[in-house]
């Protein structure tokens, strides 16, 4: 099937001369004398691309880009202004609306089949991208559908150090932590997870026995995903071994982070940075402030204090007006200014 272009432009030279070289090179061309005709055109016929000039009576190509962008029929169409004007305020403010591209007059014709190939170019890497992606997590959600789904109670462990691990884990929603516990009964946790996590999968891919624990923070539902289904997956889907690599790569970071904290940052500065781990992961903040539930001994074991020690650094924010608390509910007033909290 040819590619369908549409040329708005109110000189008629340019127009009809557009369209017969492209009409010539296979395309199926679709033409208007101004800005308000175009558009009707493009709602009609879909084009899969816009030549559109900057300057024409009735409506500017600016007012064109403009409602192309705002009906979503149209929206994704590729743009490509056509205009003798060469100031750079004119072409930014077409970049700036949206425009893909930029053809000045006067243009030859190897000028012109470049820019709309390229224009085709990137939108089928687009569409394979958009694929790709859709295709990883059509396969991560057959992974998941191997799986049996258990409703667990807050405080509830789900896995223990040195068990030989027989699922991965997915959490649909809830809250859980991955901690270790020494011999003195103190704890440090290793990871916090939210709704649509994986966990349990670091000893599944080294094949050794469980190095931490994993236990419910508030009610939560889990899918169990036995340990052959998530090993078959892992060797025969791409999209499933690059999705753990990734995550294998991020929980390494993040454990390498908490150690150098654990060296070299104050209880202070372990306490800011546990309570913003916790907001990112659990309070849901898209603005400076939001509440978190956590329990003073779970906020211990993440900054690896004692709990006495964790009274009084949120009795210090509480004073310096960083935090606020109502019940068990810790609110964070200003999350900006929790992550300046200095040595």
């Amino acid at each position: 099937m040819s590619k369908k272009v549409l040329i708005i432009e109110d000189n008629d030279d340019i127009r009809e001369g557009t369209a017969e070289v492209l009409d010539l090179a296979g395309y199926e061309t679709y033409t208007a004398k101004h800005g308000k005709i175009g558009v009707d055109l493009a709602l009609k016929h879909l084009p899969d691309v816009i030549l559109c000039d900057i300057m024409m009576p009735e409506l500017d190509g600016y007012g064109v880009l403009y409602l192309i962008n705002k009906n979503p029929q149209t929206a994704n169409i590729p743009f490509i202004f056509i205009t003798a004007k060469t100031e750079r305020a004119d072409m930014r403010k077409g970049m700036e609306m949206g425009a893909d591209d930029y053809l000045t007059k006067p243009f030859d014709d190897l000028e012109l089949f470049k820019a709309i190939e390229s224009r085709f170019k990137k939108k089928q890497q687009s569409k394979t991208i958009g694929a790709s992606v859709a295709s990883v997590e059509a396969v991560l959600d057959e992974l998941k559908a191997k799986g049996k789904v258990r409703s667990v109670s807050p405080k509830q462990i789900i896995y223990v150090e040195d068990d030989e691990p027989a699922h991965l884990y997915y959490l649909v929603k809830g809250q859980v932590k991955t901690y270790n516990r020494f011999k003195d009964g103190r704890e440090l946790s290793s990871g916090l997870f939210h709704d649509g996590d994986f966990f349990g999968y670091e000893s599944l891919c080294s094949g050794v026995l469980y190095n931490e624990n994993a236990a419910t923070l508030a009610a939560s539902e889990i899918i169990q995903i036995p340990k052959i289904d998530f090993l078959e997956y892992l060797l025969s889907h791409q999209a499933v071994s690059k999705t753990f690599l990734a995550l294998l790569s991020e929980s390494v970071q993040d454990k390498g982070k908490q150690m150098l904290q654990l060296a070299y940052s104050s209880v202070r500065k372990r306490v800011a940075e546990a309570l913003l781990q916790v907001a990112e992961k659990f309070g849901g903040a898209e603005s400076d402030s939001c509440t978190i539930k956590i329990s003073r001994d779970d906020l211990a074991a993440l900054v690896g204090t004692a709990s006495e020690t964790i009274s009084r650094m949120l009795a210090d924010f509480k004073d310096e007006k960083l935090i606020d608390k109502t019940g068990n509910a810790i609110n964070i007033l200003s999350i900006s200014k929790l992550r300046n909290v200095k040595q």
